[in-house]
């Protein structure tokens, strides 16, 4: 089914370029735009959806996260370790981003229609130390819920998390309900990612109708700077693992292919889950370990997400010729290092974090539509390196502990 959805999505975007030419070519530009218009309808509902499950969704699957936590408590120095670990990880995955869309301007040249009027929207005025700290804290989580305040929402998860894993019996009525919760909203949200295939025809046959054929080198440079810029993260991830783990970083590398390749096959590093817990322990990484570095990573450690929603934000901020000063930038890092922990798990949610991000900064959330046409291309290389940062994080809190292993022989030798 995971192949069959990815053979939609080309698909869609095969006919969306295919049908946006032909409504540029042989409609007046008056008639295209029109046309444009009724296929945003596709993607304006597509995106309502998206922002109708966000709430309920970041609230449930961060609550019982949290509340399962409790190793955390018991196991203090591995938690330390590791979270020293995946903050140093997720600074140097957002920088990365954000060096190399500013080296590479692959939005440039796109010179979007509401550049103009949109350039003045993204101001500092309320980018405040106090405002932002102020902001963080819910005067009323309903209220922060109806108007999907994601740090608002986040900043309460918190507390009803940790509230729930302090208590001694874990509050086991409440738990299971949230987390019964947290799988309906899950299947919820895989229900709207079925209609994706439909807004990303809407979206590219709306963009090309407007724009003509020339919009997809701006696409073509685009993907290939994610991909280079995530070929790069991928070369820092070695080399710190290098670093601390010597000579063994090789084959653990190797080990990791397959689970690599699974994520990025299905576009999900969730299902590549169970091949990293069976795979790392034949290069000598106990399970103890696995089992504690991985849900937290799958959680706090998604370095190509974070990758991406630097990259991203920039580059629909460059195609609508939107400019930010350095302290916005350093914001935005900020802005995205917090967002990007209160869902994570969630099927595509770079693009949600990407929607409060560009919220938060006064532009329009329809933006982005641009990047939906090859999100799920993206998606793939982003959810395979976030298995390998994964991975990598596991076995560095292991070395660091004295818990790897020898590896057996058989393991050592080349596949």
């Amino acid at each position: 089914m995971k192949r069959l959805f990815a053979y939609l999505i080309i698909g869609a975007m095969v006919l969306g370029v295919l049908a946006g030419w032909g409504l540029n070519q042989f409609l007046s530009p008056e008639q295209a735009k029109a046309a444009a218009g009724n296929l945003n309808l596709v993607t304006d509902i597509f995106l309502r959806l998206i922002k109708m499950i966000i709430a309920p969704l970041v609230f449930t699957t961060l609550v019982a996260g949290i509340a399962h936590m409790e190793d955390a408590a018991s196991v203090g120095r591995i938690g330390v370790k590791t979270m020293v670990w995946f903050i140093g990880a997720s600074v140097v995955s957002l920088l990365l981003g954000l060096v190399m869309v500013q080296l590479l301007h692959p939005g440039s040249g796109m010179h979007l229609p509401e550049a103009t009027a949109a350039a003045t929207a993204a101001s500092t005025d309320a980018f405040s130390l106090h405002g932002f700290i102020t902001h963080l804290v819910p005067t009323s989580i309903f209220d922060a819920m109806a108007k999907n305040e994601i740090l608002q929402i986040v900043v309460f998860s918190v507390f009803v998390g940790t509230a729930v894993a302090s208590l001694d019996d874990k509050a086991p009525a409440v738990l299971h309900l949230v987390e019964q919760a947290a799988s309906i909203m899950l299947k919820v949200t895989e229900f709207v990612m079925k209609l994706a295939p439909f807004a990303i025809f809407a979206a590219l046959a709306s963009t090309i109708a407007t724009q003509g054929l020339e919009m997809l080198a701006t696409y073509a440079k685009f993907v290939l700077g994610f991909y280079g810029s995530m070929a790069t993260l991928w070369l820092l991830l070695f080399l710190a693992g290098a670093v601390v783990l010597g000579k063994r970083v090789i084959p653990l590398f190797r080990e990791i292919r397959t689970p690599a390749l699974l994520a990025f096959s299905t576009a999900s590093s969730e299902a590549a889950y169970p091949r990293i817990l069976d795979s790392l322990p034949k290069v000598g990484v106990r399970r103890r370990i696995v089992s504690f570095v991985l849900p937290l990573g799958y959680s706090f450690n998604l370095d190509g997400s974070m990758l991406y929603c630097t990259f991203a934000t920039m580059f629909i901020m460059q195609a609508h010729g939107v400019h930010l000063s350095i302290h916005q930038q350093i914001f935005m890092l900020l802005l995205l290092m917090v967002t990007s922990k209160g869902i994570a798990g969630v099927p595509r949610a770079s693009l949600v974090v990407i929607m409060a991000t560009l919220t938060y900064f006064g532009l329009p959330e329809a933006w982005i539509a641009i990047v939906l046409g090859v999100d799920h291309l993206l998606d793939m290389g982003r959810s395979a390196t976030n298995v390998v940062g994964n991975s990598v994080a596991a076995a560095v809190v292991a070395k660091w502990e004295g818990e790897l292993d020898p590896i057996p022989e058989a393991e050592e030798k080349p596949a």
